[in-house]
């Protein structure tokens, strides 16, 4: 077996069953589960239309690169969601698998490891395929801290020169699962100028980009546009309908940037046998052309975001993100350790025995390095449930603290 495989931490859902594994949920209470981030709003029904309509091509091979229809539209959407003057559907974009999927195999296709040292610089808490998939391709990660004294976004600009020297790739989620911030243009210019200098790739995970509350985050391609690098020299993005559109289960997005970049991942991806079903994409193509659905899920969010910043937004010292459907909660005073520091194992522990409800620890989206755990003291709240559960978990939140 892979030597590497050694090298990967449990994935935190493992570390929450472990925790709870002798715990038993309040028994008065159904359930309420905000630890995953899995959609639960409706999918749209003219994409469950066509992907029905069109169940029998499964009888029919896909291309790796998928159908021109299916990244023109991706196209279209790029411009005028980003402000796009020029991509080229053919070059510069490639439908995969859902975002997980590829981020994994990017790495994998990206890193040179044979002939230089082969840091990833990544944010710190993190989605941990960036962290697995460089471990298995034989990188190392660096971690960037993202915390209160950065604005949640990570300091990029604090990294020492002698890791840019050594870094290949680099990891910026924006918005961020967990901390829900924002990359600006001005941390997107200071990036880029450091990939230029260092001669990097940055990788862009804005899977989130379409769950804002008021102005659409800026993107790394919109930037690069704004500087006239309509190359996109060294950067890729990252887009998913998985939370857009409520369809995480059709695996289905897209990663779009240097065409230098694209050719190579593009001639891997063909023999690792990565091909979105014709179904799948001919139903992402009416995903990828409608608006109106996606601003129907934004109202959801800002709706249920609004009733947890009105009824626990003081009590809990709730930081509203700048997007996203997380919310990066600090641990209330009354629950420490032994240290007498907040203590987020306690407080998911409290949640699940008192009140039924399903959050995230935050130590276990995150690493420790120099004795510090960004994510130490934090919990993730995923506002996946309903409208009506939100108003049930604020309900069972409150009688918890005051208890």
């Amino acid at each position: 077996m892979n030597s590497h495989l050694t090298q990967l931490h449990p994935y935190p859902f493992a570390k929450m069953n472990k925790l709870l594994a002798n715990s038993t949920p309040a028994p008065q209470y159904q359930p309420i589960k905000l630890g995953i981030g899995e959609p639960k709003h409706t999918p749209p029904a003219f994409v469950l239309d066509t992907l029905r309509d069109n169940l029998g091509k499964v009888q029919n091979y896909p291309t790796t690169n998928g159908l021109p229809e299916l990244r023109d539209s991706i196209a279209n959407w790029l411009k005028a969601r980003f402000h796009l003057a020029n991509i080229d559907a053919n070059t510069q974009i490639l439908p995969v698998m859902g975002t997980r999927e590829a981020i994994f195999s990017f790495v994998q296709a990206s890193l040179d490891t044979t002939s230089k040292p082969a840091l990833v610089v990544m944010p710190n808490p993190f989605y941990q395929i960036y962290e697995g998939a460089t471990l298995l391709a034989g990188g190392k990660p660096y971690y960037v801290p993202c915390n209160s004294e950065n604005d949640f976004k990570g300091d990029y600009q604090s990294v020492p020169a002698e890791i840019w020297e050594q870094t290949q790739l680099v990891f910026v989620c924006s918005p961020n699962n967990p901390t829900g911030a924002v990359m600006d243009a001005d941390d997107w210019q200071a990036l880029i100028a450091l990939s230029d200098q260092y001669d990097f790739i940055i990788a862009s995970d804005e899977c989130y980009s379409e769950l804002y509350f008021d102005t659409p985050p800026t993107g790394l391609l919109e930037v690069c546009a704004q500087i006239g690098r309509d190359d996109y020299k060294n950067c890729v993005v990252f887009h998913s309908l998985s939370k857009r559109s409520n369809l995480p289960g059709l695996r289905s997005g897209f990663i779009a940037g240097d065409a230098h970049l694209l050719a190579p991942y593009l001639q891997y991806r063909t023999y690792q046998g990565c091909a979105m079903p014709l179904h799948h994409q001919l139903a992402s193509i009416s995903a990828w052309q409608d608006e109106a659905h996606v601003e129907e899920n934004r109202t959801l969010y800002r709706e249920k975001f609004s009733l947890w910043m009105d009824e626990l937004g003081d009590t809990l010292q709730l930081r509203h993100p700048d997007a996203g459907f997380y919310f990066w909660v600090k641990v209330p005073q009354t629950f420490i350790d032994d240290k007498g520091e907040p203590d987020d194992e306690a407080f998911v522990k409290a949640l699940y025995e008192q009140a039924n409800i399903h959050a995230l620890a935050g130590r276990y989206l995150s690493r420790e390095i120099n004795s510090h755990n960004p994510g130490k003291g934090y919990i993730r709240i995923a506002l996946v449930a309903s409208v009506a559960e939100s108003r049930e978990a604020i309900t069972r939140i409150k009688a918890l603290l005051e208890a």
